[in-house]
């Protein structure tokens, strides 16, 4: 049996204002070439299929066509949605994209059945037992490996919260009823594998290999450098970390999350296998790739990289203004290298994120980058201070800022606040400079309104003076008729 495990397609990403659709179809087509020249069985795709829970429209056709595409090789496909991922989008297609050899797995149901039950454990499967552990077939029809098929689990679908429980409690249930729910399809799994072994009567002992996947941030592996805005927290102030003891027995598992390739606890049966593309610029030194895992006799035999072509390439420059140009150069001499090695079109110009060490507010910054990167072939899609300039200017303003506040006035404040915030991409500076119009427009409305208050209070104020004089008038003319 061989199969492909791949991950974190993101489908629909939109990456500073740049559409990933050309990488992304790129890559599906590599994709499908490789399950012809290495007669893959099945993929199974481990989460974060679609960038959002609102894909566009054409990420939707890209993710049908290649199913369409790849059900005429006779490869099987297996879907597990991540926690990027719709439910309710995913589960729309489920029937339709079951004819086509594909198995879409959206979320997970707890299932418990008791130990009468396993021994017909064929004829007696649970629906939900039905939806995440069933067999993988080979290319001759035959059942030949078992997928315990668990997609991101959400912590509704396996506890229920009790009042009263502390942040560490809710971790450890999460963590023990995402355990439990493992070792409970792993046993369904190892059920089916002695009866489908039987019924095949393959030699005694045999088994069909298990695979079980899920899509989580597993303890011991590195995300230095995938921890960026394209890989988000999944389980926030609950589980940080899911530990590779708890993971059951299995032959192999094919994790997704994590969007750089590794082993987890250096275990070569536990893998992500990270995404096909790089989905942020802290990425873009990494190969990507797909993992080709083959299993005989009921056992795990390798697992090899295939590297995936780069389609984009991705550029972080570190440098300072007076480097900058050197540093821009040297790129460039750095890219063309590149295309003449990979073959890339001289038609593709590279993505740029410059990172400069100024502390200083500089207004013209990214117009003074594009006019340096000139007719190279670059586009510049992020200019921003490196993290430690953005720190000194920080202590700069806190210096600064030794005003009291009722020495300030309201657009005083307003402005002191807004220029901590780090904001340099061009439309990080027009969200800027249109809040600045909003407050404006607020604070001119707010005085016109406060005008009129005033207005009112005086206008109300002379009313009652009036009232009272009038009333002291006849009163003093009561006075006078009773003398």
């Amino acid at each position: 049996m061989r199969i492909i495990h791949t991950s974190d397609w993101h489908l629909g990403q939109y990456f500073y204002g740049k559409s990933r659709a050309n990488e992304h179809q790129q890559f599906l087509t590599w994709l499908l070439a490789q399950v012809t020249t290495h007669n893959i069985e099945a993929i199974i795709v481990a989460g974060d299929i679609f960038d959002t829970s609102t894909p566009p429209s054409y990420a939707r056709e890209m993710y049908f066509d290649f199913i369409a595409k790849l059900h005429v090789t006779q490869c099987q496909l297996v879907i597990l949605a991540g926690n990027h991922d719709s439910v309710a989008m995913l589960s729309e297609s489920q029937a339709v994209l079951a004819s086509l050899s594909t198995r879409v797995i959206t979320q997970v149901t707890a299932v418990s059945i008791s130990e009468d039950d396993i021994g017909n454990i064929l004829e007696n499967e649970s629906a939900a037992l039905n939806k995440q552990v069933f067999p993988l077939m080979n290319a001759k029809g035959q059942p030949s490996a078992i997928i315990c098929a668990i997609p991101f689990v959400r912590p509704r679908d396996v506890i229920k919260s009790r009042a009263g429980q502390s942040a560490k409690d809710k971790q450890q249930s999460l963590q023990q009823a995402i355990s439990d729910h493992y070792q409970s399809l792993y046993q369904h799994a190892v059920a089916l594998s002695k009866q489908i072994a039987k019924e095949q009567e393959l030699d005694k002992g045999e088994q069909l290999p298990i695979v079980a996947t899920g899509h989580l941030t597993a303890l011991g592996v590195s995300v230095s450098d995938s921890k960026s805005d394209s890989v988000r927290d999944i389980y926030i102030g609950s589980l940080e970390a899911f530990p590779a003891s708890a993971f059951p027995p299995a032959d192999y598992i094919a994790l997704g999350h994590i969007h750089r390739a590794q082993q987890v606890a250096k275990s070569d049966h536990i893998r992500y296998c990270g995404s096909p593309i790089p989905l942020s610029f802290d990425e873009a030194k990494q190969d990507k790739r797909v993992l080709m895992v083959d299993f005989k006799s009921g056992k795990l035999k390798q697992v090899k990289e295939l590297i995936v072509p780069c389609f984009q390439p991705l550029y972080m420059v570190k440098t300072s203004l007076d480097t900058l140009e050197n540093s821009l150069k040297d790129t460039l001499v750095a890219f063309e290298n590149r295309q003449v090695e990979e073959g890339l079109p001289s038609s593709v110009k590279a993505w740029l994120d410059i990172e400069i060490d100024n502390g200083d507010h500089l207004s013209d910054l990214s117009q003074r980058v594009i006019e340096l990167a000139g007719d190279m072939p670059f586009e510049v899609l992020l200019v921003r201070r490196c993290k430690k300039a953005r720190q000194r200017r920080q202590a700069q303003l806190s210096q600064q800022d030794n005003s009291m506040l009722s020495e300030l006035s309201l657009a005083e404040v307003f402005d002191s606040r807004l220029s901590q915030l780090d904001w340099q991409t061009d439309e990080e500076v027009s969200r800027k400079t249109r809040l600045k119009q909003l407050f404006t427009e607020i604070s001119v409305e707010l005085v016109s309104q406060q005008k009129s208050v005033n207005l009112t209070a005086e206008k109300n104020t002379e009313i009652l003076k009036i009232k009272e004089a009038e009333q002291g008038v006849k009163t003093d003319e009561v006075g006078q008729e009773n003398l």
